[in-house]
């Protein structure tokens, strides 16, 4: 047995005394966890001042590409990752949600990084904001990295995935982490994070470790600082009103257990894929990592009419559940992560069973493959069956966090609505139909207490990423009893450790700080902006072109070239009746091809390539007769760290001769880096 050790302020702490945890399977000691003899405050001061400001000197880019480099890494050592995770009593497919699963957030935020934010060390929040006749005043949000530490209190179910999860998105948005795992499974999270210091792929100070309790650390929190709680509601609930939160507004995420439920279709009859694929569902949520899952199916409904059938379907799919070793051939549930869990489990359906038939499985009296039953922490799945849930409370207010799952009744889609609400908040639901409408008034009707929905049909089943998998791209946690908070959601979850502000002031001021520019501020002519390379090319460098006119024969070639003749191009009538147009007027895409003919300079050069318009506008319809001008504006430039190239931002404004704006829109072009 060893002695789990901390990492603090650089160094690996073991700490005195502590509890003692357990093979899931054998009931032999695994590590002693203890924190004692740590400076929790210590430690938040080494984040502050080492890992902050370490963190933020790197752009959203280059921490992106570091994330990448921590997954190739970690992934290099999943086997003795793998090895460790079996005293979790965790399965093959237990341990890849949970070790691979971790590795995939950590790819998945890298990625997102790249493409969805810029190559700097803030953000730039929305569209200016013209605060003045003039323009002369104007406002922009940016979003700027908090200069404190982020706490993650994890709970024991998920001891790599609950780690990175987290870390990958505070280490995006420049912010250190104190991590804090359960202590069950801290053995693993340990071993994964001494890969992590060792890999010296992030700058020292921007994770540290706390194996044992977290003593006073809370204390210590500012308003700089944030904390992410995932585990019970009512230790949550404790930890939100610690007074150092409560009296520094500290941002709190909470992520709680909830009693999330699956709805089955009234058109999923047996026969139906949606009804086998309901019951399929059902079964591998309270099955994998042995039911231990914030988002497990806790409430099963069904209309009534098909009771019968699905508790007989899922009875006959889950007497082919194999409880035991997970290393044996055969088995294909462990245990859970501790007797005491065990324990509080059976405690929990024992309550449930107030108002609930336990109609599959025993607590106490069950066969295990390969371990010793009362040594190992070892539950058989348990189906229970409520026939009335509406004066049946129990059942929508006791999780038992295990494999546990209560099958109820409903009449019509407003009483499943009703049902699902009674949850007071879930992570997640799932709906199973293959009938649209009902999906979509479940949805209308759901969401306000859904933190996800996944909707599953015949035609989505093979791809679906199923009812209990949060998915780095999408948003996790839940209102009300979920814990009211969000974590991952893509970019989204990086927002939560960044700080909004809003700059007011002139638009040249604002252009130097944001690195962006405004329109007001002044403008530069002279060399042809596309002669110069992202090196050369400052923000206000501009083209003025024009003017072109355009004729009715311009106009018709363009129809007849393209294939677009829409009436508003090519018939006068009908164009003079329309209230918009008053006459024949000029593609829109012919505008832009004016433009670009007006503003290209065409010799090789710089510019690789036009990727794209964003924010486009027509304005001002344009009609035979008009003369079209266009000025062409470097608005932003976003180097690529790995390529010899970066993206400009071009703003682009075509006006008629009476200088009212025809269109308007952003240019997207590729640009060389100065030779090496």
């Amino acid at each position: 047995m060893r002695n789990l050790a901390s990492y603090a302020a650089g160094q690996w702490r073991t700490g005195e005394g502590g509890d003692t945890t357990l093979n899931a399977i054998t009931g032999v000691p695994v590590a002693r966890v203890s924190s004692k003899g740590l400076d929790f405050a210590a430690m938040l001061e080494h984040g502050r001042k080492v890992g902050s400001p370490a963190l933020r000197t790197l752009t959203f880019h280059q921490r992106a590409m570091k994330l990448k480099a921590l997954g190739q890494y970690l992934s290099e050592h999943k086997d003795e990752f793998y090895a460790l995770s079996a005293a979790t009593g965790a399965s093959k497919v237990d341990s890849m949600i949970d070790i691979d699963g971790g590795f995939g957030t950590l790819f998945a935020y890298a990625s997102k990084g790249r493409r969805e934010l810029p190559n700097a060390s803030f953000i730039i929040d929305g569209s200016p904001e013209i605060m003045s006749k003039t323009g002369s005043f104007v406002g922009q949000h940016i979003m700027t990295p908090l200069k404190g530490v982020a706490v993650h209190i994890n709970a024991f179910n998920f001891p790599v995935w609950g780690m990175l999860e987290k870390l990958a998105v505070n280490l995006l948005a420049g912010v250190p982490a104190i991590v804090k795992p359960a202590s069950q499974t801290a053995y693993l999270t340990e071993v994964v994070f001494k890969r992590m210091v060792e890999s010296q792929i992030f700058p020292e100070g921007s994770f540290q470790l706390i194996c044992g309790s977290v003593g006073d650390l809370l204390d210590h929190l500012t308003g700089q600082d944030v904390v992410t709680f995932t585990g019970s509601a009512s230790t949550g609930h404790k930890l939100r009103a610690h007074p150092a939160i409560v009296r520094n507004s500290v941002r709190f995420t909470m992520e709680a257990d909830s009693l999330n439920c699956s709805i089955l279709g009234p058109d999923a009859v047996p026969g139906t894929p949606e009804f086998d694929l309901y019951v399929k569902e059902v079964v591998r949520e309270m099955t994998t990592k042995c039911g231990q899952k914030c988002t497990a199916i806790r409430r099963a409904f069904v209309p009534r009419a098909q009771i019968p059938a699905v508790l007989d379907a899922l009875k006959a799919r889950l007497s082919k559940v194999v409880v035991g070793d997970p290393s044996v051939e055969g088995v294909t549930m462990g245990a859970l992560a501790s007797t005491a869990q065990r324990d509080e489990v059976r405690n929990a359906v024992g309550r449930l069973r107030d108002a609930a038939e336990l109609v599959f499985g025993d607590p106490q009296n069950f066969s295990v493959t390969g371990a010793d039953a009362h040594q190992g922490a070892f539950l058989s799945p348990l189906l229970l069956h409520c026939q009335t849930p509406k004066t049946s409370a129990v059942v929508h207010e006791v999780e038992a966090f295990g494999p546990v799952s209560t099958v109820m009744p409903y009449d019509d889609v407003a009483d499943a609505i009703e049902l699902a609400a009674r949850g007071e908040g879930s992570l997640v639901g799932s709906i199973f139909t293959y009938d649209n409408a009902f999906a979509r008034e479940m949805v209308l009707g759901a969401a306000s207490h859904h933190g996800r929905l996944l909707i599953v049909n015949r035609d989505c089943a093979k791809e679906s990423t199923g009812h209990g998998s949060p998915m780095p791209v999408l948003i996790h946690g839940g209102p009300g009893r979920a814990g009211g908070g969000e974590e991952m959601g893509g970019v989204r979850g990086v927002h939560h450790y960044l700080q909004r502000t809003a700059l007011q002031g002139s638009p040249a001021t604002l252009t130097a700080i944001t690195g962006q520019w405004i329109v007001g501020t002044p403008r530069t002519e002279g060399i042809h902006p596309f002669r110069k390379n992202l090196d050369e090319l400052q923000l206000g460098d501009t083209i003025k072109a024009g003017p072109k006119l355009i004729t009715l024969e311009d106009i018709e070639h363009f129809a007849h070239f393209t294939g677009d003749t829409f009436y508003a191009h090519m018939d006068e009538a009908a164009a003079a009746a329309n209230p918009f147009f008053g006459g024949r007027v000029a593609h829109g895409y012919y505008i832009l091809s004016v433009a670009a003919g007006l503003f290209v300079q065409p010799d090789p050069g710089p510019v690789l390539a036009n990727y794209g318009l964003d924010n486009l506008r027509f304005v001002t319809p344009a009609k035979p007769g008009d003369s079209l001008s266009v000025t062409l504006t470097a608005k932003h430039k976003n180097p690529r760290i790995t390529e010899n190239y970066g993206e400009v931002r071009w703003d682009t404004v075509v006006t008629n001769q009476d200088g009212k704006v025809v269109a308007q829109y952003d240019v997207l072009t590729m640009v060389e880096k100065a030779p090496a």
